[in-house]
């Protein structure tokens, strides 16, 4: 049977991996619904995520600065591109220069309308308004809702949910609490 030498190092590395593990999981989950915020899309229109009520909605939070959302770009346009009648995209860009935003929109042909950049002072903290109303500690992060904005799944990976919009993603709750 192993002694303390190899149990206490397990533990320890359980520890880690399973704190960080809680620490990048968003505050709201499947089952729970989105909470609404307000900000200025990239075209300068106001918009709210309550305008979009009865439309499945992605909700992608990225930034310019992260390779691994630059990465994921070309799976976004395609899923743009095939399903957008179906869903709508909402990516929520985390940085601290609208510049950088810009040309990465650009560049990454992320040509929706709903994108909205959520100013932060440190990527360390991912310290935006919308961030911190989703808890969002990590990107890429995107969550799923459904036609009444109830969460349906996050982090959903991108070749998920053509399934999920063709089954109707049932098991969601189906009323929306009052506003």
């Amino acid at each position: 049977m192993p002694g303390r030498k190899f149990w206490i190092p397990l533990l320890l590395l359980a520890g880690w991996f399973g704190g960080r593990a809680w620490y990048f999981t968003p505050s709201v989950g499947a089952e729970e619904y989105a909470p609404d915020f307000a900000a200025v899309r990239a075209d300068g229109q106001e918009f709210s995520l309550k305008d979009l009520r009865g439309q499945y909605v992605l909700l992608d939070f990225w930034g310019s600065w992260c390779g691994p959302c630059r990465r994921e770009s070309p799976a976004l346009v395609a899923l743009h591109q095939q399903y957008g009648e179906d869903l709508t995209i909402v990516s929520v860009a985390i940085e601290r220069d609208s510049s950088a935003w810009h040309r990465a929109r650009t560049r990454d042909q992320r040509t929706w309308p709903h994108q909205v950049m959520d100013y932060t002072s440190s990527f360390k903290f991912l310290g935006g308004q919308i961030a911190g109303l989703y808890g969002i500690k990590q990107v890429p992060t995107n969550l799923l809702l459904a036609p009444d904005h109830a969460i349906i799944e996050v982090n959903v990976p991108l070749e998920d949910i053509p399934p999920l919009l063709a089954a109707g993603a049932s098991g969601v709750p189906t009323s929306h609490p009052q506003d």
